[in-house]
């Protein structure tokens, strides 16, 4: 089977930055799952790998714009360091939520002086190329639940989590997105 929309993809992966240095790579036997076409993963990797099958390996380098963008400016700023309430110790790299009239928003601090704050709200990886080494290790069709929900289901329920009805007797799949919060905590 090859990768399309629709289908979960079951893969392997390094990534590393353009000077080498390994920023991330799946657990040896636990590949990272995805459902291909619902923008669960960057576009560039995703259109790099839509066709490829089990087995196919594939290096890819993912320009800003098809990884995490480039950096907005408007989301880097200078708070009060009182707004740090209960941290003794501020120190460049320490990441926090953020409430914001856009909903919870993750920040890196980037800069501390004396009482000001220099927080950042792009992604990390904002601007940066990305380089993959990727290899497939399975495909299969999504459930329509799965499409549905726009996510995969793994290990017996919503988004890995278990739930959904399964394994507790229920051999329906009842269950999943019922009552607040999907019954399963993904809110589907």
């Amino acid at each position: 089977m090859q990768i399309a929309d629709g289908t979960v993809v079951s893969m392997d992966y390094a990534l590393k930055d353009d000077e080498g240095t390994l920023l991330d790579q799946s657990q040896p036997g636990q590949p990272l799952a995805y459902l291909h076409g619902h923008k669960n993963i960057i576009p560039g990797l995703e259109a790099a790998l839509e066709g490829k099958s089990v087995g196919d390996s594939v290096e890819v380098r993912v320009a800003p714009e098809d990884g995490y963008g480039q950096p907005n400016p408007a989301l880097e700023q200078v708070v009060p360091r009182d707004r740090f309430q209960g941290i003794d110790q501020l120190e460049v790299g320490m990441q926090f939520q953020a409430n914001t009239d856009q909903g919870p928003v993750s920040v890196r601090v980037v800069k501390v002086e004396d009482d000001d704050v220099t927080v950042d709200g792009n992604h990390p990886l904002a601007g940066k190329h990305l380089n993959f080494d990727v290899t497939v290790q399975d495909v299969r069709s999504a459930t329509e639940e799965e499409i549905a929900h726009g996510h995969i289901h793994q290990g017996g329920g919503c988004c890995g989590g278990g739930g959904c009805g399964e394994g507790e007797g229920n051999t329906d799949g009842e269950g999943c997105g019922e009552g607040e919060g999907g019954g399963c905590g993904c809110s589907h």
